[in-house]
């Protein structure tokens, strides 16, 4: 099968974990989730940091359409993109973490390159 992970969810309540989970990415720059969410994140944020880097009312709109947080959008376009303006693509890493203790589900840390 190819395309999207479904994450063990139904498609209204993944598409409403992966804006969050975006959003707080942007927000703080680093988030700890599983390796399955953070290679589902993973596109879906750098794709708002290029409309960031585009910096026209029509992405500004698609990112708030997307974004949960005016503040966070805010943000992207004023002091995220600009770092990777000269940057094509690659602005997140992932690092796994192992394990967690309750259900054995793989760790990882996404967090934005400093650019």
């Amino acid at each position: 099968m190819s395309g999207y992970r479904k994450l063990g969810k139904t498609s209204d309540q993944r598409r409403a974990m992966l804006r969050q989970q975006v959003t707080d990415l942007l927000q703080y720059k680093r988030i700890e989730t599983t390796v399955t969410r953070a290679k589902e994140i993973r596109p879906i944020a750098e794709k708002m940091i290029t409309l960031g880097k585009k910096n026209t009312l029509a992405s500004r709109r698609m990112a708030l359409a997307y974004m949960t947080k005016e503040d966070t959008v805010t943000k992207v376009f004023k002091e995220i993109a600009p770092k990777y303006a000269d940057r094509n693509g690659g602005y997140t890493r992932i690092y796994r973490l192992g394990p967690r203790r309750g259900d054995a589900a793989e760790m990882a840390v996404i967090e934005l390159v400093e650019g």
